[in-house]
C-alpha cells in the first residue's frame, strides 16, 4: 500500500512541478493554486508512504528519480524543451542509481 501512496506523491509533484513552469512566474493564478495543492498534497502523500513502511532513502530516491525524469520527459511535449544526449545519458544514470538503491536494501 505504500508503494500506492508513492505513486499518489510523485503523480502530486509532477504535476505541481509542470504547473509552476505553467504559472509563468506565478501570473497565472490557476496554475499557482495547482502548484500548492500538488506540492502540498505531494507530502502528505510521501508522509503517508514513510508511514506505511517504506524505507526513507528508497522512497525519497524513487520519489526523486520518476519525479526528475517525468518532468523532464514531459517538458518536451509540453513546453517545447528538448534533452541532449548527455541530459538523457543522467536521467538513465539517475534511474539505475534508484534501481541499485532498491537491490542493495534489506528486504
Amino acid at each position: 500500500m505504500g508503494y500506492l501512496f508513492l505513486a499518489g506523491a510523485i503523480a502530486s509533484e509532477v504535476i505541481a512541478t509542470l504547473s509552476l513552469r505553467a504559472s509563468e512566474g506565478f501570473s497565472k493564478l490557476g496554475y499557482t493554486a495547482v502548484v500548492v495543492v500538488g506540492y502540498v498534497a505531494a507530502f502528505v502523500l510521501l508522509s503517508m508512504t514513510l508511514t506505511r513502511g517504506v524505507p526513507l532513502g528508497v522512497a525519497y530516491g524513487i520519489w526523486a528519480a520518476v519525479g526528475v525524469a517525468a518532468v523532464a520527459v514531459l517538458s518536451i511535449p509540453l513546453f517545447d524543451e528538448g534533452l541532449s544526449v548527455t541530459q538523457v545519458g543522467g536521467l538513465v544514470l539517475v534511474v539505475l542509481g534508484v534501481v541499485a538503491l532498491e537491490a542493495g536494501g534489506n528486504h
